[in-house]
């Protein structure tokens, strides 16, 4: 069977595909992955065929083909639940839009020299939707925040412009984008997508990074006190990066947060939690530690899964495979989000019983939401409880005789 995996974003979109793909390798099947050369290296070791036929990520390469980008409001004038919204809008008229053309200019060339079995798509990539619709081949999205948060009704318009414009039969079905199903490491009880059907699901892998191991002075931290954890996820630093290096915005309704202040406020915050021990991971964000207590430690980053599996909370920004690994782990979660699915990712913690949303992102905010999870006994139990039935799903194995009755007699 012949697979090709698209993959764009932040390295985390990688990450929750790679125990798939190495599965599908394993059983002997041609797997290829279509990303960038900025998310190359996640597959380097592996035995996957790479493939960087996809530009980079960001949001001005494709919200400068939209028309009206910005909409009508400025973000200045909106307040927190409206940029909120704003922002779901704006992606879903990129996505459906203007990123779904550039990337199946970039993607169709190489769908009809490989001529795969089946389609293994990064959440926002809708492009894939289209040429498999075209060559009539199964495709369904991999584990993402952009699954989860992007309703297909929404979708439907832009899409079904783009399949008239190319001469495709336009979809009266909003869930046609997922009528081959879609692939999930969490269970239905706790799942995080609101407009998908359920998942063909299976269970969170620890391991994803094989040689990973915690460093010495991790092992030697006090047992006797609560151990936090505290990280702001890839995608935001990366972004900051870019900036960096002289990448512009495009013009947004809606602000986008600044990584190191969210970072510096993370870190004054753990200095208050003195009944805990904190480790906060910086992601290669500059931070000030200029008198910090004993009790934090700032380091640039440690095997997060390794990590969970020893913490008595998870300080995070709510990304969906930062989360996933947290329900492996039943580690309790104080969602400090940032942008994208990670709102509606922290409101769904809370609905859940999982945790809690910190919507005052001050030091003390952030330190009070903390120990209020840290006190709640039903959280934990929830947490536990989300364990168990992660454990009761099938191994990821599992998914490739699915998948090769999902691809038939293509392969």
């Amino acid at each position: 069977m012949r697979v090709l995996c698209t993959t764009l974003g932040s390295p985390s979109h990688g990450r929750a595909q790679l125990p798939l793909l190495r599965a599908l390798a394993a059983a002997g099947h041609d797997v290829r992955v279509a990303t960038n050369e900025e998310l190359a290296p996640l597959f380097r070791h592996d035995d996957l065929h790479v493939m960087t036929c996809l530009p980079e990520f960001s949001p001005r390469a494709f919200a400068d083909q939209a028309q009206d980008p910005a909409g009508t409001a400025d973000a200045a004038e909106l307040g927190p639940e409206e940029q909120q919204a704003a922002m779901v809008r704006f992606m879903m008229r990129i996505v459906s839009g203007p990123m779904a053309r550039g990337l199946r200019e970039c993607l169709r060339p190489v769908v009809l020299e490989f001529r795969p079995h089946l389609i293994l798509r990064d959440g926002m990539d809708l492009s894939s939707c289209l040429i498999a619709e075209e060559l009539d081949i199964p495709q369904l999205p991999t584990p993402s925040g952009a699954s989860n948060v992007l309703d297909p009704a929404e979708i439907q318009p832009g899409l079904n412009a783009l399949r008239a414009e190319l001469g495709l039969p336009t979809q009266e079905d909003p869930r046609s984008i997922v009528r081959h199903g879609r692939i999930d490491y969490v269970p239905a009880d706790f799942s995080f997508a609101r407009h998908l059907p359920g998942p063909l699901a299976y269970r969170q892998t620890v391991n994803v990074d094989r040689d990973s191991v915690l460093p010495p002075w991790v092992a030697a931290l006090p047992t006797d006190r609560p151990l936090v954890w505290a990280a702001i996820g890839t995608a935001l630093p990366m972004m900051r990066k870019r900036q960096e290096q002289g990448e512009q915005l495009p013009d947004m309704p809606f602000e986008m947060p600044d990584a190191a202040k969210t970072l510096q406020s993370i870190v004054e915050a753990a200095a208050k939690l003195d009944e805990c021990t904190v480790i906060v991971a910086t992601s290669g964000v500059p931070v000030d530690t200029t008198g910090l207590p004993p009790h934090v430690h700032v380091i640039e980053r440690l095997p997060q899964p390794l990590l969970l599996e020893c913490v008595d909370l998870f300080l995070t920004h709510g990304g969906f495979n930062s989360i996933r690994e947290a329900l492996r782990t039943a580690t309790p979660l104080a969602v400090l989000p940032q942008f994208g699915d990670q709102h509606p990712n922290a409101q769904r913690v809370e609905e859940l019983g999982l945790g809690r949303r910190i919507t005052d992102p001050t030091p003390d905010g952030i330190a009070a939401v903390c120990r209020q999870v840290l006190a709640d006994s039903g959280a934990a139990a929830t947490a536990r409880r989300a364990r168990l039935q992660m454990l009761a799903l099938p191994e990821i194995a599992h998914a490739v005789a699915d998948l090769e009755r999902l691809a038939g007699a293509r392969a």
